[in-house]
């Protein structure tokens, strides 16, 4: 079952709820997206480890529900 783009959102929204988030269906198939997510969680943090709190905000849907993310995060200009 694919997942839907407003609970994407949702998922990261509930991590990091003063993110800005902009999330595009790339294929329109449910499975394939790519995803823009600014937060000041981000502040100090690698690349890498923005990424993997937004993985971890989706809770495991990677590779399963969700097959493909796009991500680009950053935090917010000071």
């Amino acid at each position: 079952m694919a997942m839907d783009a407003r609970e994407i959102e949702a998922l990261i929204r509930a991590a990091l709820p003063d993110a800005q988030i902009e999330i595009r269906d790339l294929a329109g198939d449910g499975d394939h997206y790519a995803a823009v997510v600014v937060s000041a969680a981000f502040r100090g943090k690698s690349r890498v480890q923005q990424h993997q709190m937004v993985y971890e905000a989706l809770k495991g849907s990677m590779g399963g529900q969700l097959h493909a993310l796009a991500l680009q995060t950053s935090a917010p200009e000071a």
